[in-house]
């Protein structure tokens, strides 16, 4: 789940985070009213402001309906179970991916020393 951002950057307007995840805007605001958890901020002129966060969580969201094959449903509860997890871990969600990544490699690493 790394994204190619640009390192000062903080905040992206619709149409960049279209580009970047790869999800038309009509999508976007549709998963807004659906998750009801991607929630950008809006500026004086009510344009969307996305955070990293929420491009994590988009990317998430992507992953689960499109690659993942989930329903709409499953994947609102599959969020809900890893917002419940990082509550608990207490890890930023756009930082899960890349400790599931090194659990997977570690335990891979002890299975081929077992074997």
């Amino acid at each position: 789940m790394n994204l190619e951002l640009p390192s000062a950057k903080r905040y992206f307007r619709i149409g960049e985070v279209s580009r970047i995840t790869g999800v038309k805007p009509h999508v976007l605001r549709y998963w807004e009213t659906e998750f009801g958890i991607v929630s950008p901020d809006k500026t004086r002129s009510n344009h969307r402001i996305y955070d990293r966060e929420d491009l994590a969580l988009i990317m998430e969201i992507k992953r689960l309906l499109y690659d993942e094959r989930y329903t709409i449903i499953g994947a609102k509860k599959r969020i809900r179970e890893i917002k419940r997890e990082k509550k608990q871990l207490d890890i930023p969600f756009s930082e899960q991916g890349d400790i599931m990544a090194t659990i997977k490699a570690e335990l891979e690493e002890i299975r081929e020393i077992l074997v």
